[in-house]
């Protein structure tokens, strides 16, 4: 007969320390088993969520710029050094309301130019900036209205439009240059000037 307070033979004895050790070496490899795709998940799906936001960020600052131009139009002033190297344009010395607006997008970028100045400067700035054997086609507005739209030009008849276009090899820009002779003493002069990567 067993004595109160002995286990019987038969029984094993308790171990609560070993009976968790146990349970938890059996949980896991079925914590590992989850844990694995978890991480792969973690380390797609944080890169692509970057790449996401960035994108539409991006985006949203090309809008907001095209956005600011319709709202505020040429920026009065010279182009920097920069864009006038890049865009392969100038502004002829004294030259009046000069102004300018830059945009850029993954296809194409372009350099929009206003000013006004004598007769005898703009010629030697076609001869500068269109090459020597550009001539200015009477009635030729070589400017489109998609392009005149950015930045809020009309060309609009009833006025006396002449233009040329001189084209080169990319990277090259292409210049656009519609000139008002209205009054042929001062033309008010109009490039775009566009560079393709």
């Amino acid at each position: 007969m067993d004595q109160p307070g002995h286990m019987a033979a038969n029984e094993p004895p308790e171990h609560p320390e070993t009976d968790g050790a146990t349970t938890d070496a059996g949980a896991g490899p079925a914590r590992r088993r989850w844990l694995k795709p978890l991480i792969v998940f973690l380390l797609i799906a944080i890169p692509a969520g970057y790449l996401y936001i960035s994108a539409m960020q991006s985006r949203g600052g090309g809008e907001s710029k095209k956005e600011q131009a319709a709202a505020t139009g040429l920026e009065e002033g010279w182009p920097t050094r920069l864009q006038r190297r890049l865009y392969e344009v100038s502004v002829p010395p004294y030259a009046e309301h000069v102004a300018h607006f830059e945009t850029n997008a993954w296809k194409a970028s372009s350099l929009y130019l206003q000013f006004t100045t004598t007769r005898e400067k703009f010629d030697a700035w076609l001869d500068d900036y269109a090459g020597s054997d550009a001539e200015l086609k009477d009635g030729e507005v070589t400017i489109d209205e998609d392009e005149a739209d950015v930045v809020g030009w009309k060309f609009a008849d009833g006025h006396h439009w002449a233009g040329t276009v001189r084209e080169q090899e990319r990277p090259k820009p292409n210049l656009e240059i519609t000139a008002n002779l209205d009054n042929p003493d001062f033309p008010q002069v109009y490039v775009v000037s566009t560079t393709t990567p």
